[in-house]
């Protein structure tokens, strides 16, 4: 066989030399520049079983499971949440029947931060970007009707992840459901938020702290749940690469794991119950690549760097959510093929559970039909593409392997460097993430307005005539509402054992203790969420991000 050299500067020279080669960016989004063309020189003295093995097997490369989607295909989780617990409620049981397999709740920005729906601060925000909760008597209405033992739950909640976790398991105790048969993840990453999201409330310390409660409890008392969502999405959605996205997430898990290993926890007791959220963007082999390198990277790392010893501790399990960022408002129907591009590019990944975007998210709140659309393009994928056939089909491609490669050697690269540094806290403090994503928003940004990087729509065939698509209102009653069932719930209540509990709380907060008991009992008590929240207000303090200059 020719060398790969020779033929390039032989062949395909004299190709480009009478066609030459389009003036557009030939780098992936991460600005990794592929070669034209990728032989066996490329991925020389590769070792199968070290680089990927066989499914469900070390190092994971190839998916986590033996038999993958031949026996269970991803589970199909939509994103659903807005206005108030019975608009969403009613949206969960639709999206059930339509064939969904699990839930996923977006809440509201209040929510988000702590706050009651009646709070100043929440005004003209209730019920905005997600359904607002602000105590059991939302949640109970929220999955009224819903076996939560049947489906599995996941919550995107952060900084109040504890005592949305708490509604949740109080609600599943009072309607008589078995914690241990209780399945589905709290998003409860907080690095992430100090990264990329900045919906923060405690400094980064306490907030870990919290987040370390959930390690420690959660295994012995909701042993099926995953009681962390490591969040690579946000911070893909910020404006990182998908090597950054890789190395930044993976950061966080180690960090995560280093927490608790201090707190004297068995690395075999939580690291099962870790679970793992990235983005899907445009550029398909890229995201490929990236699934495979994620699983090699954690699997590698947990064993050698951190000694576990129970395969499960092995596995990335892994949500994974179509690109919000690259959805556009201009031409949006086109979104429907960029959500199309990046599924598949996930399930060619081997993602464990996916939620697709609907063409509108780019303009406002989904609407019914727009999500159930959605939920039709994993389906035919699922059931109509053939791609779940054999498992991992585009394992021993020379381009995907140098590329697996590649990202990993990319994404191992910053996570040295973010230890040599002293880990991801001391680089929130130093503004280290800021600027690196930073940088990379910005030199993407150059590639469309310069034309280099083409957005069909955006910045290449441009249609004049505007496209106009429905979109989902939120009725601006729904803080009325709101307020209306808070000033109930505190009516109604018994509040002596609503200031037992929260007095139990700070107590756990000023000592150190394991909080996670204490919001059980302050959600039992109808506590509120803006209540609880302002117990660890006056405990932690408020985080003010420092100015970067």
């Amino acid at each position: 066989m020719r060398p790969k050299h020779a033929w390039m500067r032989e062949t395909y020279e004299k190709s480009t030399e009478r066609v030459p080669e389009r003036p557009v960016a030939h780098r992936t989004l991460s600005n990794i520049a592929p070669d034209p063309i990728y032989t066996p020189e490329d991925v020389q003295g590769f070792d199968y079983d070290k680089k990927l093995g066989y499914p469900g097997e070390y190092p994971y490369t190839r998916g986590v499971y033996g038999s993958m989607y031949r026996s269970k295909l991803w589970t199909m989780r939509m994103f659903a949440g807005f206005g108030t617990a019975e608009q969403t409620n009613e949206r969960f049981k639709k999206l059930l029947a339509a064939g969904q397999m699990g839930l996923s709740t977006a809440f509201d920005l209040p929510t988000l931060m702590g706050y009651d729906s009646d709070h100043p601060l929440s005004a003209g925000e209730v019920g905005k970007c997600g359904v607002a909760v602000s105590s059991l008597a939302d949640m109970e209405i929220l999955f009224d009707g819903i076996n939560l033992e049947e489906v599995t739950t996941s919550m995107t909640i952060n900084s109040p992840a504890n005592a949305i976790w708490a509604m949740y398991l109080a609600l599943a105790k009072k309607k008589g459901f078995d914690w241990n048969k209780l399945g589905g993840t709290i998003q409860n990453d907080i690095l992430k938020e100090f990264i990329a999201q900045k919906e923060f409330i405690f400094p980064p310390e306490p907030s870990v702290k919290l987040v370390i409660d959930t390690f420690e409890w959660g295994p012995e008392n909701v042993p099926r749940w995953n009681f962390i969502s490591v969040s690579g999405y946000h911070i893909r959605e910020a404006g990182a690469t998908a090597v950054q996205e890789l190395a930044f997430t993976l950061a966080d898990g180690f960090e995560y794991v280093e927490k608790a290993l201090e707190r004297g926890m068995d690395i075999d007791a939580f690291a099962p119950r870790i679970s793992f959220f990235f983005d899907v963007h445009n550029d398909f082999f890229e995201e490929i690549a990236k699934f495979r390198a994620a699983r090699r990277i954690w699997a590698t790392q947990m064993r050698e760097r951190y000694g576990a010893k129970d395969p499960r501790s092995w596995m990335l399990r892994t949500h994974a959510q179509t690109a919000g960022v690259s959805l556009t408002a201009q031409q949006p129907l086109n979104n429907l093929t960029r959500v199309a591009i990046q599924a598949l590019a996930a399930v060619l990944g081997g993602t464990n559970s996916l939620h697709t975007d609907a063409y509108d998210e780019a303009l406002a709140l989904p609407t019914e039909e727009a999500a159930t659309l959605a939920l039709r393009q994993q389906q035919i994928i699922a059931y109509e593409s053939g791609v779940t056939h054999t498992i991992d089909p585009l394992a021993g491609s020379y381009y995907v392997e140098w590329l697996t490669d590649k990202i990993e050697a990319e994404a191992m690269r910053y996570i040295e460097e973010i230890r040599r540094m002293g880990g991801v806290i001391r680089g929130i403090e130093q503004g280290y993430f800021l600027r690196e994503i930073g940088d990379a928003s910005y030199r993407f940004q150059q590639e469309v307005e310069s034309g280099e990087r083409l957005i069909v729509g955006v910045n290449a065939f441009q249609d004049e005539k505007e496209i106009e698509v429905p979109i989902q209102e939120i009725d601006p009653e729904i803080e009325r509402i709101q307020a209306e069932r808070l000033a109930r719930v505190r009516r109604e209540r018994d509040p002596e054992r609503v200031q037992a509990a929260l007095e139990g709380l700070r107590q756990a907060a000023v000592t150190g203790r394991n909080t996670m008991p204490h919001f059980v009992e302050a959600a039992l008590a109808y506590a509120t969420l803006g209540e609880m929240m302002d117990v660890l207000r006056e405990v932690y303090g408020v985080y003010e991000e420092p100015v970067m200059v």
